[in-house]
């Protein structure tokens, strides 16, 4: 077993968590998040290309803004690469290059003169006739309800976490794995705010995952907790809490570390369209295993503390 003193490192880890979590919050309330099509409403235009085709970005950007312009939008676009396999006519299965076109505007004419110019291009436009595409359009209330659908959705997770864990074990158990979970997702929409990465109902259903793989891990650490505390009743709760951290400290390592490596290389492989839902969950299982052992246990201690004190009185 590990002897290593965590409760003492306490501090310490206080002052790093508390360096990430006000960083992330000034960095939400400087740069904000940059939400997804999901969130904002907008049109997504796919093309796929034929075999031997190569995407030319520059000439597809050329002429998105192109349309833009003709249709008199000033909305925001980007564009991601994509790929998809695909049977041809011959029965082979070939692996086509292809573009995914993301506007934010729910204008139909843009939509529509989008699609023709792409679908039909004109020699001058110097594109390719795709081999195939889809059109995906989110109204502004759709993307209302999916706002305000996200947000319940991990408020009510953190309340029944909160719930949970005051049946199972304590009040002050409760509190202090639902204080690390928001510490857990603050600190995780800081990385996408810094780094600009978008914010879509896949990135929500990580974060749902991470409170889900966070808050698992610590009711680990504060069973094991109970169960010491109930073995060792004149020990101090300091070091009752240190050696629960070291007893379980092998599982925790074991449980972050196989989660991470098929996490690491689909972030590596899985290409654009699992970036964010990547990102997002290796954030989590990172920042959640830290704060399991550095964040959770100090504050149950700390709860414990101001319990006693108001008994005293």
């Amino acid at each position: 077993m590990f002897q290593i003193d965590f409760m003492g490192k306490a501090k310490l880890f206080g002052l790093i968590s508390a360096a990430l979590f006000f960083g992330s919050i000034a960095s939400l309330v400087l740069l904000g998040l940059r939400p997804g099509i999901d969130f904002t409403g907008g049109i997504q235009l796919t093309l796929l290309y034929p075999p031997g085709v190569s995407v030319d970005l520059p000439k597809v950007r050329a002429q998105v803004s192109q349309v833009l312009s003709e249709t008199g939008s000033k909305a925001t676009f980007y564009l991601q690469r994509v790929s998809a396999e695909r049977q041809m006519e011959t029965g082979e299965r070939a692996l086509l290059d292809g573009v995914m076109i993301t506007v934010r505007t729910t204008e139909e004419a843009v939509a529509e003169a989008l699609r023709q110019s792409f679908v039909n291009p004109k020699e001058e436009s110097g594109l390719v006739k795709p081999f195939e595409y889809s059109v995906t359009t989110i109204g502004a209330q759709v993307s209302k309800e999916i706002v305000n659908r996200a947000w319940q959705a991990i408020l009510v997770a953190l309340a029944g976490m909160l719930v949970y864990i005051a049946i199972r074990f304590r009040l002050r158990y409760g509190i202090a794995g639902v204080l690390a979970l928001v510490h857990d997702v603050m600190i995780t929409l800081g990385v996408f705010s810094v780094f600009r990465l978008e914010i879509n109902l896949p990135v929500i259903a990580a974060l749902l995952t991470v409170v889900g793989y966070s808050i698992n891990d610590t009711i680990v650490v504060f069973d094991r907790i109970r169960e010491n505390m109930r073995l060792q009743k004149k020990t101090p709760l300091w070091d009752v809490i240190n050696r629960s951290i070291n007893q379980t400290l092998t599982r925790t390592l074991n449980t972050s570390g196989t989660t991470m490596v098929p996490v690491v290389i689909l972030l590596i492989l899985g290409g654009v369209a699992l970036r964010e839902f990547m990102v997002a969950i290796l954030c989590g299982v990172i920042i959640g295993t830290y704060s399991s052992i550095g964040i959770a246990s100090p504050i149950l201690w700390g709860l414990n503390r101001l319990s006693e004190r108001l008994r005293s009185r």
